[in-house]
Parts: structure tokens; sequence; C-alpha cells
């Protein structure tokens, strides 16, 4: 009997334990949303090679705030099309190239000043790029490829901030090697 009441014990002590840390965890815990504008350099090579290299896209993500100093943030990026017209030396024709990503990224902040409202930012992820040729025929490829780069981010309230961030991607398909991209945006925490 006293080693049954010892060991209910025990375990209503790491229950309640282990609900408080949870609650903690889930208080820590907060989502948020934002929009980016991101300007693109594509390096192409291959039959994409004559293609326009510079892109202008819109970023959508969602995410949340796992710390003080950590994110953990999912993204779609719309990359749209673009047309080139070849002369007859590059073989004639018109080429159409577009891109699409989605995928998942850490960031890492270092806050500065007293009020804490501007950070530095390192951020690093991995996305798949949707890729997708019109030339003569369709050629379309999906290709898993890393990302990573650095910032800064200006928190203008407890909900609304702003984050400028440079960033290089390696996809290494066909046509696509990699992409330099500048994004700056807006975010709102809940």
């Amino acid at each position: 009997m006293k080693k049954a009441l010892l060991l209910a014990s025990a375990a209503i002590l790491i229950s309640t334990s282990a609900k408080a840390e949870m609650n903690d965890f889930y208080r820590d815990v907060k989502p948020y949303i934002g929009a980016d504008y991101a300007y693109d350099n594509l390096d192409l090579k291959g039959a994409a090679k004559h293609s326009k290299e510079n892109f202008n896209s819109a970023v959508i993500n969602a995410g949340m705030e796992v710390g003080e100093h950590v994110d953990l943030e999912a993204f779609y990026q719309f990359g749209g099309s673009r047309k080139a017209h070849l002369r007859e030396d590059q073989g004639g024709g018109t080429k159409k190239f577009k891109f699409n990503a989605y995928g998942l990224d850490l960031y890492g902040y270092l806050p500065m000043g007293c009020e804490q409202k501007f950070k530095l930012l390192a951020t690093a992820g991995a996305a798949v790029y949707d890729t997708e040729l019109k030339y003569n025929d369709k050629v379309s490829k999906s290709r898993v490829g890393y990302r990573v780069g650095g910032g800064a981010m200006y928190k203008f309230t407890d909900n609304i901030s702003a984050r400028v961030v440079g960033r290089y991607g390696y996809v290494g398909t066909r046509d696509l090697n990699h992409i330099a991209e500048v994004t700056a945006g807006l975010r709102y925490s809940f």
C-alpha cells in the first residue's frame, strides 16, 4: 500500500511538472505571418541560358517564434516567369522560364541596443524549387536546394516588424545553378 501511494504521488508530481513545462513552452511560442518582395538573380545555364535572369517575386510566410532568439518559418515564393526572344545565332524563337519555391527556414537573431528593437539575423533552410522551361517543348523540374543568408529586422511594435534578408540558394539543376536574392517585407506577430 505504501509503495502504491508513493508511486502515485511520484506520477502526480511528474505529470504536474511536465504540464507546467508544456504551458511554459506554448507561452513562449508566438505565431506570425508575413509578406515579402524578393528580387532574384538566377544563374541560368543549359537550355535556359539566354533567358532573362532577373525576377521580381512575392513571398508569403508563416512561422513561429520558438524562443527569444529563434524562429521557424515556412514560405511559398511566387517567382513568376520571364520571356526571352532569341536572335538567330542563339537558335531563334522565344524561351519562357519560370520558377516557384516553397520550404522551411530557421532564423537566429542577435538583439542590438538597449530596447532590442533592432536585430541582426542569420538564416538557413531548405526549399523545393519548381522550374519550367518552354522552348520547343515544355520541361518541368523540381529539386530540393539549400538556402543561407543574413540580414536585419526592426520591431516597430510588439506585433509589427520589418526585415531585410540577403540570401544565397543552391539548386543545381540542368537549367538553374543557384539563386542570389534580396527580400524585404513586413510581418505580424500574434
